[in-house]
């Protein structure tokens, strides 16, 4: 009696809405799925050859583990087949029948409807099998699980439209055995040219070799032939090895149709032994985006060549999370875990060296290629200033690498680097002046610059949501300190001349100081005289530790609690709105000019004001008001 007959079985909803759109976005990149499925073959040879380091009997055959791409012309079917590890009955359904991994709604959510693009999450979302009903109306598996008995092997099949098949079948040896029925049309993947030139293109740099069989008058004979390179690019020697095979490599381990944007290859001899091949992607990967810091994949570590894991956790920082490569080591127990991995010293001594050389190639890069460093800087600079906070051995060196927008220039091209800022510092300037805002715009036409701005004295504007954060980690460059121009006293130097004239002018403004005090009230910590502004009547300032206001707006806005922090009015007494206000006589209206110019430093701010129609009320009675007389 057969234990586990053939059944009919549903694909979950989530797998038919992935045939769907793979099958209907590839139509312009069908040839894709032929590296999906030899990618796949791959990574069963890779978890044999891990798993034979525990059980030697699991590959006591003998046989060298490779892969097999046949084609037959009379039956329409392309076969691709691996003596990797195989699979079990519940794991042909677990990993076809069912996608219960997070990354499948990603995928579905990242889509975009481009093909060229949606081709490019295929192999990263891990589901790539399913490419192969791009090119095929019914697809055939067979597999037995290494170690199993040959009457354990599985049989799965599907039109890729709404069930499958799966029961038992007797195979003779491990591995897995895919047969693609091909659709009418799809000839061109049944010549052995094409499929050659195909392997050559996307699979050159498989670890493992890829056999195809000789040609005997024009048809496939007996003998097998490896088409493609089958070693381990990184153990081969750079001068050995043009950009092309670098490239070619890339594409083959990321799934990108991308170029890398730059790569490092070295390798490390002393106390141990490894060898690094480290990519910088030229555009954000899929999965990284989605992914985010927590699960991480992309660096792959080998120890003497055998694939053990993903350990981006383990081998790079966060803020490094978008590099791309792999990490051989000669000296790793090839029992490894994740947990031995966070305690171990040579870990340790790898992940400092993968650091360094991604921020050397990083550094040449902005040095040398300033182009394509400012390309890479738009996909990555945020990422990149997390290591500011994370990383304090590396902070200086990192600092180097990070580029603002600035007074300097008109528009919100982040180019200008801490050396350029501090390059054209003024005569008895000591520090590197910045500001925070919500947006460019609102950090350029800032009230608070204005002093700055008439000195010709240069602000750094930052306007992403990372940077009040990072900048609390910052706090000087090369000997520089950095001073928020919205926060704490503006301190300027001045010349004796010029300081007696603020004494003098504080002195004068100090009746004018406590009526506004008086007018306000608890809706400020206080109100003083600025030396900030040179054009508008007022603006806010926070004490030098306080967060800035759109920041605490922000965290509000995600529900988080906010330390309570009220801000200073700072005032320009010499403008016309202060004169009025000094000038009126009646407490009501003094009261609504009051408030009016907190206001306007909080609209300029970019804040919601708590009650909007009561300042438009405000603003009706002071422009019906008539103006006082001289």
């Amino acid at each position: 009696m057969i234990e586990n007959p053939t059944e009919a079985r549903p694909f979950e909803a989530e797998v038919s809405q992935v045939l769907h759109l793979v099958t209907h976005a590839l139509y312009s990149h069908k040839e894709v799925f032929l590296r999906e499925l030899i990618s796949n073959a791959s990574d069963a040879c890779d978890k044999l050859r891990f798993a034979a380091i525990a059980e030697p009997a699991l590959t006591a055959d003998g046989n060298e583990l490779g892969i097999e791409v046949r084609w037959n012309p009379d039956a329409r079917t392309l076969v691709i087949s691996d003596n990797g590890i195989g699979m079990s009955r519940e794991e042909v359904i677990e990993n076809i029948g069912t996608i219960a991994r997070s990354g499948t709604r990603k995928f579905l959510e990242a889509l975009s409807g481009d093909a060229r693009q949606d081709s490019r999450l295929i192999g990263q979302f891990g589901v790539g099998f399913y490419s192969a009903f791009v090119v095929a109306d019914r697809v055939v598996l067979e597999t037995r699980r290494a170690g199993a008995a040959p009457a354990d092997g599985v049989r799965w099949s599907s039109d890729g439209i709404g069930t499958y098949d799966i029961g038992p079948v007797t195979r003779d040896a491990r591995g897995t055995t895919l047969t693609l029925h091909l659709k009418d049309g799809e000839d061109e993947f049944l010549e052995p040219w094409r499929l050659r030139e195909l392997v050559k293109k996307y699979s050159e740099h498989i670890g493992f070799p890829i056999r195809m069989p000789k040609l005997v008058d024009g048809k496939p004979g007996d003998e097998l032939e490896t088409v493609n390179h089958a070693a381990a690019l990184w153990t081969q020697s750079k001068s050995e090895l043009k950009d092309e095979d670098y490239k070619g490599f890339y594409k083959t381990l990321t799934h990108d149709f991308n170029d890398p944007l730059a790569w490092t290859h070295n390798r490390v001899e002393g106390k141990q032994s490894f060898t690094l091949l480290l990519y910088v992607p030229e555009k954000p990967p899929f999965d990284a985006i989605f992914s985010g810091r927590d699960e991480r994949k992309g660096l792959k570590l080998y120890i003497r060549r055998v694939f053990i894991m993903d350990a981006s956790e383990q081998l790079l920082p966060a803020y490094l999370r978008f590099v791309r490569g792999v990490v051989d080591s000669d000296d790793l127990p090839l029992n490894v875990s994740r947990e031995i991995l966070q305690e171990n010293r040579l870990v340790s001594q790898i992940r400092s060296a993968c650091t360094k050389r991604t921020l050397d190639l990083l550094s040449k890069l902005a040095k040398e290629e300033a182009p394509r460093y400012a390309d890479f800087y738009r996909s990555f600079g945020n990422v990149l200033k997390e290591g500011i906070a994370e990383d304090t051995e590396n902070r200086d060196r990192i600092a180097g690498l990070l580029r603002f927008a600035s007074t300097h220039q008109a528009n919100a091209t982040q180019n200008v680097t801490l050396e350029d800022y501090i390059g054209r510092m003024q005569a008895g300037q000591e520090a590197i002046y910045y500001l925070t805002a919500e947006s460019w715009a609102a950090a350029r036409h800032s009230a608070q610059i204005e002093a700055l701005a008439a000195r010709g004295i240069e602000v750094l504007l930052m306007s992403e949501r990372i940077d009040e954060w990072v900048m609390g980690y910052l706090t000087e460059f090369q000997g520089k300190p950095f001073r928020h121009v919205g926060k704490g006293e503006l301190d300027l130097p001045l010349e004796a001349a010029e300081k007696e004239r603020r004494e003098a002018a504080e002195r004068e403004a100090a009746p004018l100081l406590e009526r506004l005090k008086g007018s306000l009230g608890d809706r400020v910590s206080g109100v003083r005289l600025s030396h900030r502004l040179t054009e508008s009547p007022a603006c806010l300032v926070l004490e030098a530790h306080d967060m800035a206001l759109h920041t605490r707006r922000l965290m509000a806005e995600a529900g988080h609690a906010v330390p309570a922090a009220k801000p200073v009015l700072e005032i320009n007494a010499t403008h016309p709105l202060l004169h009025r206000y000094a000038g009126e006589s009646d407490a009501s209206r003094a009261d609504d000019l009051a408030l009016l110019l907190l206001e306007q430093a909080e609209v300029a701010e970019g804040a919601q004001l708590e009650d909007p129609a009561a300042f438009v009320k405000r603003i009706n009675r002071l422009l019906l008001a008539p103006v006082p007389g001289p």
